[in-house]
C-alpha cells in the first residue's frame, strides 16, 4: 500500500537581507517516513523547519501538511506537528514531570488523556526515575528526551527536530535515536536534521542541502552510487605529509585526513598502484584498499561541485 505524503514543499524561497536561505527548494516526506537533512550551519535547515512549523513566511512556494496548506490552515497543522529546536526550553527550576505536565496544558490535552500519555511517555523515555528531579540537574542526553517528551505529550502526527543530539554524548545519541526508530514504528513521520552521517544513515532517506539548494536526496543505500571517482584508503604513521604528497600527484583529485588513514580521490585506479606499490616498498604507507565512498565523502564531493 503507498503511504500517502506528509510534507510537501514545492518552490520554497525564502530571503534574508536579500539573499536566498531557500533556493527554489523542494522535498517531499512520506507519511511514516525518517527524513533526514544533511548540511552546514548556513544550508537553511533550520529555516526550511521553522517555515513548516509556521514560525516564517515564505517569499514564494508552498507547503503542506497532510494536504493541508500551512498558511491557510495553520491552526490545526500546528496542533499536528511537534516541533524541537536547537534550543529547547526546558524550564530548569521545574522537575522532569512538572516540565511535561506545563507542555501538556499549554497544548490544551485534555485531562482524561494527559495521566495516560505522560505514564507512556516517562516509560517510552526511560525518564521514570527521575520524575521529580529538576530539568537544571539532567545530564545533556536526559534533557534532549525530557524535551523530546515535552514535544511529543500532544501526540503530534508529524515530529520535526533540529539537530536535536548536536553535544549530547555517543551513548545518549544512541538512546535518543533508538527512541526515534520507535516512534517512526508507530506511524509518526519525522524529518529530522543531524551533523552526524551515522545518524544519516539510520535514515529512510537523507536530503543534502547547501546554499538554500537540495543537491541531492535519496537513501543512504543509493547516495554513494551518486560518487564519480575511486576512493582509496590508505594507512599510514604520518597523515599530514602524505596527505600533501599525494596532493601533488597528477592522477589524484584529493586527499583527505580520516583519523590514522588517508581517503585518496582518484579517477581511475590503473595509474597509481605502481605509485602506492612503491610507497608501500619504501614503508612509506602500511596498506591501501579502495572502498565504497561514504555519506560524506559524497557530500563533501557534492559540495565541491556546487562551488564550480
Amino acid at each position: 500500500m503507498n503511504k500517502s505524503t506528509a510534507i510537501e514543499i514545492t518552490n520554497l524561497v525564502k530571503q534574508f537581507s536579500g539573499e536566498k536561505a531557500l533556493n527554489d527548494l523542494s522535498i517531499s516526506v512520506k507519511q511514516g517516513e525518517l527524513f533526514g537533512l544533511i548540511g552546514p550551519d548556513g544550508a537553511g535547515k533550520t529555516t526550511l523547519m521553522r517555515i513548516i512549523c509556521g514560525l516564517l513566511l515564505p517569499a514564494s512556494g508552498k507547503v503542506t501538511c497532510f494536504n493541508r496548506n500551512i498558511l491557510a490552515d495553520s491552526k490545526p497543522i500546528k496542533q499536528m506537528i511537534g516541533y524541537m529546536p536547537q534550543r529547547f526550553s526546558l524550564y530548569p527550576d521545574l522537575s522532569v514531570g512538572e516540565n511535561i505536565n506545563f507542555f501538556a496544558d499549554l497544548f490544551r490535552v485534555p485531562k482524561s488523556e494527559k495521566k495516560k500519555r505522560f505514564e507512556r511517555l516517562m516509560k517510552f523515555s526511560r525518564l521514570s526515575p527521575f520524575v521529580n528531579r529538576r530539568a537544571a540537574d539532567l545530564s545533556g542526553g536526559m534533557k534532549q528526551k525530557l524535551a523530546l517528551s515535552c514535544t511529543l505529550i500532544h501526540a503530534p502526527e508529524i515530529l520535526i527536530l533540529d539537530e536535536p543530539t548536536t553535544g549530547v554524548d555517543p551513548v545518549s545519541r544512541q538512546e535518543f535515536w533508538q527512541i526515534l526508530l520507535d516512534l517512526k514504528k508507530q506511524g509518526v513521520t519525522i524529518l529530522v536534521s543531524t551533523p552526524y552521517m551515522d545518524e544519516a544513515g539510520l535514515c529512510d532517506r537523507v536530503g543534502f542541502m547547501f546554499k538554500g539548494k537540495l543537491l541531492a536526496m535519496d537513501t543512504p543505500g543509493k547516495l554513494p552510487d551518486l560518487y564519480p571517482y575511486h576512493l582509496l584508503e590508505v594507512k599510514c604513521s604520518d597523515t599530514i605529509r602524505m596527505a600533501d604528497y599525494f596532493k601533488t600527484l597528477t592522477i589524484v583529485k584529493d586527499a583527505q585526513i580520516f583519523g590514522d588513514r588517508l581517503h585518496v580521490v582518484v579517477t581511475d585506479t590503473a595509474p597509481i598502484r605502481t605509485e602506492l606499490h612503491s610507497l608501500k616498498k619504501n614503508r612509506e604507507i602500511e596498506s591501501s584498499d579502495e572502498i565504497k565512498p561514504g555519506l560524506e565523502d559524497v557530500f563533501v564531493y557534492m559540495m565541491e561541485r556546487e562551488h564550480g
